[in-house]
């Protein structure tokens, strides 16, 4: 493990024995989703619960059809929200350790989608019940590549 990530772990544990936030950060994203769709608010909700500070804009569903079509997220690639952090778009129910991890890492790409709605994504939680899916980065040119498995 490296310095640095000793060094954190090392800082959080305080955090956690008293019952703070120990995934506080400052990264800020931006989401634009319809004001009647609770797992959007859910998926929401995570992210704030994983320290995110969350900027929130409820839009029509054909002001989000065109927020998708000026970033180019096609139907095959779409969810139910879409929000932007550090130059990346993320579209659907990304879990909130992999926008940290896109931003750590700073890939060449564009974004992570996980396309559709599946059971068992962040704010698709219903008990114990799950889909098998993938979280896929999306490169510059529209080709994707799978970023994380969920099964």
């Amino acid at each position: 493990m490296n310095r640095i990530r000793c060094i954190a772990i090392t800082l959080a544990l305080p955090l956690m024995a008293t019952g703070h936030n120990a995934f506080a950060t400052d990264i800020e994203i931006n989401v634009a989703k319809t004001p009647t769709c609770g797992c959007c608010t859910a998926w929401v909700d995570h992210l704030k619960d994983r320290g995110f500070n969350v900027e929130t804009r409820d839009v029509t569903h054909a002001e989000l059809n065109n927020i998708k079509a000026k970033m180019d997220i096609g139907p095959g690639l779409a969810s139910c929200h879409t929000a932007v952090v550090d130059n990346y778009f993320i579209e659907g129910h990304v879990h909130a350790n992999e926008i940290r991890s896109l931003i750590e890492d700073a890939p060449n790409a564009r974004g992570l989608t996980v396309p559709g709605m599946p059971i068992g994504s962040p704010g698709m939680e219903m008990g114990d019940e799950r889909d098998a899916y993938e979280t896929l980065l999306v490169k510059h040119d529209g080709a994707t590549e799978t970023y994380r498995e969920h099964r």
